[in-house]
């Protein structure tokens, strides 16, 4: 659906994107993963033709009138208006109609209420990404670009926030292009993985096969996590019924299975990636 190859773009004599090639298809999240100054926001006014490249090339599967839609960094909205009034707004620079209904089918998208008629600067932060991504997809875009969506977001909002975007890629067979600093979000949102390091792809594949190949440490959750034998083959720490065990990603099976035989049901298996390695000597 989008795809941008050996896009270069320098600034000042510096090189910001590398000959960086990337892809994302109908019905696929992928995500983007880089240190500050990496590139990917430069990367992603890219893909949505603000910004020209100096080299490579953009390829687009138009479906309507919009190919692609997002946000980058923070929703611009317009603060003193209600929701339903920021969406007629944009509806009527798209050239879209702009009537009750339409607004209520706009909203409902992206699950927001219809009985808000406050400002929208009352609303949560989780709100203000929903209501942007409403307006980032008028026009009905096939590419949904999304730069750092969950930041801010406390735990409850982040997990609303993955579904909603899980449920938009299905139903709509978006391509969802999404960065963030949370390694958690893309490891279970996305299909496919780049990693950005001064303006270069470094790193791209499926994602969880790049966290694990970059992975030492696991948490493990379980009722009774603490009364496991198996556990104390390995270097580990105990919080409540979360251990935090230094393991190989080859012999995670090992213990999963020899915890099964114990009847400790595991709940949750996070990799906690080594980020230097990661990210080859970057910082997050």
């Amino acid at each position: 659906m989008i795809s941008g190859t050996g896009l270069t773009k320098q600034y000042g004599g510096i090189t910001v994107l590398n000959k960086v090639t990337v892809q994302c298809n109908s019905g696929e999240i992928c995500g983007l993963l880089g240190a500050n100054g990496a590139g990917k926001t430069t990367l992603f006014k890219i893909l949505l033709g603000l910004v020209t490249p100096d080299a490579g090339s953009i390829s687009k599967v138009a479906q309507s009138v919009k190919s692609v839609g997002g946000i980058i960094e923070k929703p611009a909205l317009y603060d003193y208006l209600s929701a339903a009034d920021n969406v007629r707004i944009f509806c009527g620079m798209q050239g879209l109609p702009a009537h009750k209904a339409a607004i209520r089918d706009h909203l409902q998208r992206v699950g927001l209420p219809l009985d808000r008629n406050d400002p929208v600067a009352n609303f949560s932060i989780g709100m203000k990404q929903r209501l942007g991504i409403a307006i980032a997809l008028l026009n009905n875009p096939a590419c949904l670009i999304l730069d750092e969506p969950f930041t801010g977001l406390d735990p409850m909002g982040v997990v609303a926030l993955r579904q909603l975007i899980k449920d938009l890629t299905e139903q709509f067979q978006l391509a969802v292009f999404l960065s963030s600093h949370m390694l958690d979000d893309l490891n279970v949102l996305c299909n496919r993985l780049y990693v950005l390091s001064k303006g270069s792809i470094i790193r791209e594949g499926n994602t969880h096969e790049i966290m694990h190949s970059c992975t030492h440490k696991y948490f493990i959750t379980g009722e009774n996590m603490g009364a496991a034998q198996a556990i104390k083959s390995w270097p580990h720490a105990i919080t409540g019924n979360t251990a935090d065990v230094q393991i190989l990603p080859n012999q995670l099976s090992q213990l999963l299975t020899a915890l099964q035989q114990e009847n400790i049901q595991v709940t949750a298996c996070v990799p906690q990636p080594d980020l230097v390695q990661l990210f080859e000597g970057g910082i997050v």
